[in-house]
């Protein structure tokens, strides 16, 4: 309660807030977060830079998803002679993508789940379109996915 002053035969409360203790836990509270801020390491995600991208293998299958959601596959492969059937692009759907691939991958002298599998998706394509092809892939056993990217040279 607040004290009673005496002036003059009358009577009056003070009203005054002692403040002094809430400084004492603000400082306690602010002791409390400059000691444990240090210590809470912050999770970190280290996103693929396009100036640090690796390069792509020689020998690659691609799979390009156009605008319009459709598919095409081919084989690159620089040892192949021009005219080898795979080397041009293959329009496939979804559901063949496996079987395309298998195929490709035979012709390289490879294991469709050995052979690299590149995806170039156009940059106004949608983020699901290329995550049902990546998932297509990974469910068919496909170990070595990776996506093309345009290298800027900036770092």
């Amino acid at each position: 309660m607040g004290a009673l002053q005496q002036r003059g035969g009358r009577r009056r409360a003070l009203a005054e807030i002692n403040v002094v203790p809430y400084i004492d836990v603000m400082l306690v509270l602010l002791i409390i977060f400059m000691v444990t801020a240090p210590l809470i390491t912050p999770s970190v995600v280290k996103l693929p830079s396009v100036g640090q991208a690796s390069r792509a293998p020689d020998t690659v299958v691609e799979v390009d998803i156009k605008t319009d959601q459709t598919m095409s596959v081919r084989l690159r492969d620089p040892t192949a002679k021009p005219g080898t059937a795979g080397l041009t692009e293959q329009t496939v759907a979804l559901p063949q993508l496996l079987q395309t691939v298998g195929a490709l991958a035979q012709q390289a002298g490879s294991q469709a789940q050995t052979m690299p599998v590149l995806i170039a998706a156009d940059r106004n394509v949608k983020y699901d379109a290329v995550m049902q092809v990546l998932n297509r892939l990974k469910a068919g056993g496909v170990e070595r996915v990776g996506l093309a990217v345009q290298a800027t040279g900036k770092r």
